[in-house]
């Protein structure tokens, strides 16, 4: 039985099941939701953009092809290494872990898809703040769009399986401690294999109280990827925009 190390989200975002499970994602209506971002936000051309978890870099790709200087980071070797075959002149990858601030400052820092939250300690979430307030540059921005904890808890889907790939993925979700979790159980070639996700359920509230302690100025929230107004019950997502 293959077991998830401690920190989950290093083992289990380095396997090649985590983007078995995830292929079907919406990658259309992400690139809708970064066209719509930059426009709000009206980058210059050419803005240096910092994709913060950028996985194997599909968003990345998408805003360098939209004209910005874009690199991106991730904790997981493998996504790089993908990535990295990507590489430009205007569009860059590295490892990198998230509670650390960057030498260079960036004008748009972008932590998309639920990609907060994951440490087992508190203090690494106010850490990862901290660090992109550290790597914007003076009138930077900077998005991290995270679920929105109410709809989610409210429509929970206890237990399912997806079948991708020729692979039974069996899920079950949980909320407990503050955390939301989710176990992945499943078969391939003959192993059997355990991963846990597990989230820190922040809301609105959680999040305002962890930016006044990184001295963060929140601008504005929306809930979705077409940038309605954030509905505390009603809204998928929560997106906030700060500098």
């Amino acid at each position: 039985m293959q077991k998830e190390a401690n920190n989950w989200f290093a083992s289990w975002f380095d396997t090649p099941y985590y983007h078995i499970l995830y292929k079907e994602r919406n990658y259309r209506e992400a690139q809708l939701f970064m066209d719509n971002l930059t426009h709000y936000l009206n980058l210059p051309e050419k803005a240096k953009v910092l994709d913060l978890a950028c996985g194997k870099g599909r968003h990345a790709i998408y805003l360098s092809q939209l004209g910005f200087d874009v690199t991106g980071v991730d904790l997981s070797e493998n996504n790089i290494r993908e990535a990295q075959k990507n590489t430009n002149q205007y569009l860059h990858f590295r490892v990198h872990d998230m509670r650390q601030p960057f030498a260079e400052k960036f004008d748009a820092i972008f932590n998309l898809f639920t990609s907060f939250g994951y440490f087992e300690n508190d203090d690494d979430n106010l850490k990862t703040l901290v660090a992109i307030k550290e790597s914007l540059s003076e009138y930077g921005f900077a998005v991290v769009d995270f679920m929105n904890v109410n709809h989610v808890l409210a429509n929970l889907v206890p237990e399912e399986t997806k079948h991708v790939d020729g692979i039974d993925f069996h899920i079950k979700r949980y909320h407990i401690d503050d955390h939301i979790y989710k176990e992945i159980d499943f078969e391939d070639r003959g192993k059997q294999f355990h991963f846990t996700e597990k989230v820190r359920a922040l809301s609105l509230p959680c999040f305002q109280q962890l930016m006044e302690q990184a001295g963060i100025y929140l601008l504005d929230t929306f809930g979705d990827y077409k940038l309605r107004k954030f509905h505390k019950t009603e809204s998928e997502r929560l997106i906030m925009i700060f500098k």
